[in-house]
């Protein structure tokens, strides 16, 4: 089909979004049926995962840093580094409006500029006040992000192809928590916070040279854009008549359907939809990550085990088991990947309740700090294979195009929510019970296991409109 090579991309007034800055150079590789700017866009969108990893990590390496400088009680540091959870359930609520109105690509740059000023403020801050401002902004940007990065790679990627890269959003993250863990302990926390910038320029950069999400130019009427777009994603020998037509039909039929309200995500229609996303933000959240990961110090520490070799094997872990994880999705599946990582969270949580109830009861005090690690090993495993990114997988990929901006921005809010909620309670928790917080932590993630088992459908292998189709039938 032909291209058109010099158009203005944009169905409103005031939007003039082109599809690439140099659309000659990316047809050019798409005639030769390179199928890279598929990779390509997809590095660059998950440069924005790393931005939101780089804010979760940043706390917790620099807590005596900060504390010391600024001269902050422990209640000070600790809404700093609690509020950034504020900062992303208010980005929550605004990304899907966002990036419905101005695009998945306008609302990336959007988020990068709130992450940019964020950083900087951080940076240049001389007490708690500048401080919390710059962490509230960069949590802004990060609830943005992670919304629209997953929901851009699932609406780009071919069907085949959609579960491995929209779990990069999770392998990314991981990353750049795991980087901040270890160059934390090296650079200056003012150091640590301009490292913040970098994934924000490359981003910026990259996206000049990669198409918008087809799914959102028909979904504005952007026919000639929308065919230009899949084209490129797809390589110029490919023949995107029947991806293009499926897409297009079930605009069509979405068109017909009266303009969504919030009140209609509880429809009959998309109740099954919205309870599979929800539960699975619940279950990720309220089963304990968020304190694991916050307080992995002063967990490694309350166990007797060196918290600069633990926070370093942590680290680590996390980065390959979501690389398997990442490599497995697309050939075992959503719902079996879960399942494990249920079961792993399970065994994990008790594995730390039975170290710490030893270390309680001063029974085989010896085998404390290894049990501990062991424990918090396996529950961080588990959850890097499956329930850190699988459902924000599932949240790009259950919900029809039309409602995807809402459902998407509530599910994103319960999930800020449960983080806040997770990493608020976790030291109260610890200071009632070490052993029974992770004892209610495994049961938390039982019920889950149950959840997945009745609720959860499995979506590998199937297009986004055949999927919405069978949820709904």
């Amino acid at each position: 089909m032909a291209i058109k090579e010099d158009v203005e991309y944009g169905v409103e007034k005031g939007i003039r979004e082109p599809l690439v800055k140099d659309q000659n150079k990316l047809l050019n590789h798409a005639r030769k049926g390179h199928p890279w700017i598929v990779y390509f866009t997809t590095f660059v969108a998950v440069c924005g995962s790393y931005e939101f990893g780089a804010g979760i990590g940043y706390s917790s390496p620099t807590q005596d840093a900060i504390r010391k400088d600024l001269n902050l009680s422990l209640a000070e540091y600790s809404l700093f580094g609690s509020i950034v959870t504020f900062g992303a359930m208010i980005g929550a609520i605004t990304s899907g409006l966002i990036a419905d109105f101005i695009g998945r690509k306008g609302a990336m740059r959007v988020s990068s500029a709130f992450c940019v000023a964020g950083w900087l403020v951080i940076y240049f801050s001389q007490g708690p006040v500048l401080l919390d401002i710059g962490r509230v902004a960069t949590g802004y940007g990060m609830g943005v992000f992670s919304y629209v990065v997953p929901v851009f790679i699932a609406e780009i990627a071919p069907k085949e192809l959609r579960g491995a890269l929209t779990t990069l959003n999770q392998f990314m993250l991981v990353s750049a928590m795991s980087v901040s863990f270890v160059i934390g302990n090296v650079l200056s926390w003012r150091a640590l916070a301009l490292t913040g910038l970098i994934p924000t320029a490359v981003l910026l950069l990259g996206l000049f040279f990669i198409p918008e999400s087809p799914r959102w130019l028909a979904k504005r009427g952007c026919r000639e854009d929308f065919e230009a777009a899949l084209q490129i994603l797809r390589g110029k020998d490919a023949d995107i008549s029947q991806e293009a037509e499926e897409i297009q039909d079930y605009i069509k039929t979405l068109e017909r359907l009266p303009k969504p309200k919030l009140l209609d995500l509880f429809q009959r229609r998309n109740l099954r939809s919205l309870t599979i996303v929800v539960g699975l933000m619940i279950c990720q959240q309220l089963g304990g990550i968020n304190g694991v990961c916050f307080y992995a110090r002063s967990t490694f520490e309350l166990a007797g085990f060196s918290t600069t070799i633990g926070t370093i094997i942590y680290a680590c872990l996390q980065i390959v088991i979501t690389g398997v994880g990442a490599a497995l999705i697309d050939k075992a599946g959503r719902k079996p990947l879960l399942l494990f990582a249920g079961f792993g969270l399970v065994a994990g949580s008790i594995l730390t309740a039975v170290a710490f109830y030893l270390k309680v009861q001063e029974v085989s005090v010896g085998a404390v700090p290894a049990l501990a690690v062991t424990g918090i090993m396996v529950y961080v495993g588990s959850f890097s294979i499956g329930m850190g990114a699988i459902p924000w997988v599932m949240m790009s990929e259950i919900f029809p195009v039309n409602i995807k901006g809402q459902a998407g921005s509530l599910a994103t809010l319960l999930n800020w929510f449960g983080a806040w909620l997770c990493s608020y309670t976790f030291n109260f928790l610890m200071s009632w019970s070490s052993y029974g917080t992770f004892i209610l932590y495994a049961a938390i993630n039982a019920i889950a296991i149950l959840f997945i088992v009745v609720v959860v459908p499995e979506t590998k292998g199937k297009s986004l409109e055949q999927i919405q189709a069978a949820i709904n039938k």
